[in-house]
């Protein structure tokens, strides 16, 4: 009980402040005026601390005062005792990313543009954390709806009545640039063919199968990819055909599968359980940046035949 005694008063913050500000001033009376406490007060203060040591930590024969062997060897823990103190109650006592926002995104939705937005945002709001998850749709959609999420765009074959916002998401089939799928030799033409696909429950798997079948060809998955940029790599390395968003392609050596072209697209769906406040507030910003993306790409842009 003793030994944990010294030890608390040991830590104390008051008595290392003490100690502190008299090596500073080199006096009991001038660290007194910097503390705003008595004399006598300073004096008791470093005879706690001192009995806490089991040492003496001030010369008092020297002037000014300073610390004996044993206090130079605190001096420099008390310093940064002090320091971390000051830190913690700055650090508790600013608001600053104490409130979370929860936002689920498809992937190739979170670029640069809708960073920007986040980042003004935060700037305008620092009590406000973002929490950004990007993944699948579907699940993605699930989550919202289980009340996961604050804020959610998804993209999806029908928005729901109470989304806040859609835009269309024109879709193409796009092959390699450099290693074709088809062999263009006398007609012939890849049997069956390879595709590259989401895995099970992925939004377009479902909709590569049935447009497969519809013209009258047979496929098989060569590979499957969690994300759209390994889906993109694997089509651009010449894996197989994928429907993909025509957004998503530019950076990529992929170019339009002329047998299958265009599909319908899709919808880019904004969902926000807020309707006022500063939910509300990120949400038009969201928007916005949806709107300007939505122009650029408008349903049945006409697509240049290969990347360079």
């Amino acid at each position: 009980m003793t030994i944990r005694l010294r030890v608390k008063n040991m830590l104390d913050p008051r008595l290392l402040r003490a100690f502190t500000a008299i090596i500073d001033t080199g006096s009991f009376t001038l660290a007194a005026e910097r503390l705003h406490l008595t004399q006598s007060t300073i004096s008791q203060q470093i005879g706690r601390l001192e009995d806490a040591v089991g040492s003496v930590l001030i010369e008092r024969s020297a002037r000014p005062l300073g610390p004996t062997t044993t206090g130079e060897r605190l001096l420099g823990y008390a310093r940064r005792l002090l320091a971390l103190q000051q830190e913690a109650e700055a650090a508790l006592g600013d608001p600053a990313g104490t409130t979370s926002i929860r936002i689920g995104m498809a992937e190739d939705i979170v670029d640069a543009a809708m960073a920007r937005t986040f980042s003004n945002f935060a700037r305008r709001h620092r009590e406000i954390r973002l929490d950004v998850t990007a993944g699948l749709s579907r699940e993605l959609m699930k989550r919202y709806r289980d009340g996961e999420f604050d804020i959610v765009i998804v993209k999806e074959n029908e928005p729901d009545p109470d989304c806040r916002a859609t835009f269309a998401e024109p879709l193409a089939w796009f092959e390699s640039a450099d290693t074709p799928v088809d062999i263009h030799m006398a007609g012939s033409r890849a049997d069956p063919i390879p595709l590259v696909a989401f895995p099970l429950g992925g939004l377009y798997r479902e909709a590569m199968f049935a447009r497969v079948e519809c013209e009258d060809r047979r496929w098989y998955v060569a590979c499957a990819a969690s994300s759209l940029h390994n889906v993109l790599v694997a089509v651009e390395a010449g894996l197989g055909i994928s429907l993909l968003p025509v957004r998503a392609t530019g950076d990529y050596r992929v170019r339009p599968y002329a047998p299958f072209g265009v599909e319908t697209a899709m919808a880019v769906t904004l969902y926000s359980w807020e309707s006022a406040g500063v939910v509300s507030e990120l949400v038009d910003s969201m928007q916005a940046v949806l709107a300007a993306r939505a122009a650029q790409f408008p349903p049945h842009t006409e697509m240049v035949e290969a990347r360079s």
